[in-house]
């Protein structure tokens, strides 16, 4: 993975997929799961987001982010399966602890939901080239400046991870200590994080004088240094997409 970007660079089906095609995708898979609430619907969604990560070839790379939405899963099932208002039926106890089939049901109505969110966005992200993306956005109307705050977003975690790097080699090449136990990490982090924040605000002043000086807030109509790419397939899925969506929205409003 290149350290400016969160892209991943393989050779899949899923990489010659339009970009505005996978967000439409992020949208529709996302909104189908509230249209229709019910668990195995959701469910199926979830997987497919799943079964398109691993035909991406980029599901390993999603890992580390499921695995620091563990502790809002946790969170989630405690509350609901304690306080939910619905709660009738005793699952199990423990002790003086019930969970009840109704807040726990619902928790993982919401567990799904969260992990579906995370797997779509991980399907647009990691298998579209971001700059792709938000120029393919600007030629369907977005604002530039809209456009250029998120590709500053896309790219803020590669770039400070990068930056920290940098940082923690120079501060390590002055005999700073930065491994070890929690001790030693908690006095290695300011002055660690102080540069980075620095360096960004600096980056960011620089960039805004480059836009500047390149007539970024011009009136005139922008122009684009390359042609649009042409995909395969990008009707017929988009057709499906809506498709799907319109069923589920008459599905929902006929039931």
């Amino acid at each position: 993975m290149s350290t400016m970007t969160l892209y991943v660079d393989k050779k899949s089906f899923i990489h010659h997929v339009a970009p505005l095609t996978k967000l439409l995708y992020v949208m529709v898979s996302i909104a189908i799961t509230y249209i229709i609430p019910k668990l195995e619907f959701v469910l199926f969604v979830t997987l497919t987001s799943l079964l398109i990560l691993a035909i991406g070839k980029v599901f390993r790379k999603i890992l580390p982010i499921l695995a620091l939405s563990i502790l809002l899963i946790i969170s989630i099932i405690i509350v609901q399966g304690f306080f939910h208002p619905e709660n009738q039926t005793v699952l199990y106890s423990i002790g003086f602890i019930t969970f009840y089939k109704e807040g726990l049901t619902f928790a993982a109505l919401l567990t799904l939901r969260v992990l579906n969110m995370i797997m779509s966005f991980g399907i647009l992200i990691l298998t579209t080239k971001h700059d792709e993306l938000v120029e393919d956005l600007i030629k369907k109307g977005m604002s530039p400046k809209i456009g250029y705050v998120l590709l500053s977003v896309l790219q803020l975690i590669p770039q400070m991870r990068a930056t920290m790097g940098k940082i923690t080699d120079a501060q390590r090449s002055r005999g700073m200590e930065t491994e070890g136990n929690l001790l030693v990490r908690v006095k290695a982090f300011f002055p660690l994080i102080v540069p980075v924040v620095l360096n960004s605000l600096h980056n960011t002043r620089e960039r805004a004088i480059a836009l500047e000086v390149r007539g970024f807030n011009t009136k005139m109509k922008k122009t684009f240094l390359n042609l649009s790419k042409e995909y395969q397939y990008t009707k017929t899925i988009q057709s499906i997409l809506w498709a799907i969506l319109i069923v589920t929205i008459a599905w929902r409003i006929l039931s």
